[in-house]
């Protein structure tokens, strides 16, 4: 009796611990072309993207260079060649997350897939990477605006993942990165006091510009961006207000009037990016559009 007892109690402490412990993390759907990666109660899991946005590399100007170098390079991907980690750095909204968005949309239907990781977790990368080492897939881990700042965790797992562990990154898996810094970390005016001259008349740097350069430095491939002029800031509201269905041709308002309302908006909003210009091109469309 006393054992009866005692295992009837033992299965109520159980059942009431369980209600306290997470719930398992749900299956992967590897069906998706882009997921999360999300926390649910300290428990991560891949979250399947329902509708991931569709851009096509084509809808993107004025960065020709840009797209043909990472499209050869996820092509090399996805072929099983060999090819690099991408960071791309520069002016903020010149395209650079959408960008990686094309290369989803060009490539998905070829078996690449794409997993977005926000900053702070980023500590999780080597759960991730044992999740999908294994798979079929050939996949992205998409880190976009990433900056850090001293002491943060996230910077230590992100450079032992791309290069620095004992265990080494799966044949299925590169890193694409956006930043509006080259060297990902905030570069301070005392870190120029660091710096050492030797007497032969070399510089060295201090140890926090090399510890900051040490994690960009471990993405073989950079692609940088650059603010646009007037013209090419024309012209990319001219394609998105194609994309958006406008027709100029049709349209009340003469092209010098289209000219003359984006430049007014690019004024507004104090920049000439691709990102304004298609602020503009879709307020614009929807405001002439035929019912």
């Amino acid at each position: 009796m006393e054992l009866d007892q005692f295992l009837l109690r033992a299965e109520a402490l159980i059942a009431r611990i369980e209600t306290l412990l997470p719930p398992p993390a749900p299956a992967p759907n590897w069906s998706a072309s882009a997921f999360r990666w999300r926390k649910r109660q300290n428990r991560g899991h891949l979250e399947a993207v329902r509708h991931p946005h569709r851009i096509r590399l084509d809808d993107l100007l004025e960065v020709d260079e840009q797209k043909k170098r990472i499209a050869q390079n996820t092509r090399q991907f996805i072929t099983g060649r060999s090819a690099n980690n991408v960071l791309l750095t520069g002016a903020r909204g010149t395209g650079k997350s959408s960008l990686i968005k094309a290369v989803l949309h060009k490539f998905g239907p070829k078996g690449l897939r794409l997993i977005e990781v926000d900053k702070h977790d980023l500590v999780d990368l080597p759960e991730i990477v044992d999740l999908i080492a294994s798979r079929p897939e050939r996949f992205i881990i998409f880190c976009d605006d990433l900056s850090f700042e001293s002491g943060e965790p996230g910077y230590k797992a992100l450079k032992s993942v791309l290069d620095g562990s004992i265990a080494g990154m799966p044949d299925n898996l590169l890193i694409y990165a956006t930043s509006n810094r080259r060297h990902l970390m905030p570069e301070t005016m005392a870190e120029n006091l660091q710096v050492q001259h030797a007497d032969n008349g070399e510089i060295h740097p201090g140890e926090t510009t090399e510890e900051k350069v040490s994690l960009s430095e471990r993405f073989g491939l950079w692609l940088s961006f650059y603010p646009f002029d007037q013209d090419a800031y024309l012209a990319i509201c001219a394609q998105w207000l194609k994309n958006f269905g406008f027709d100029e041709k049709s349209a009340v308002a003469t092209r010098q009037h289209i000219r003359h309302e984006a430049l007014q908006w690019a004024l507004m909003r104090g920049s000439r990016s691709g990102r304004v210009a298609w602020q503009f091109a879709r307020d614009y469309a929807g405001r002439h559009a035929t019912k």
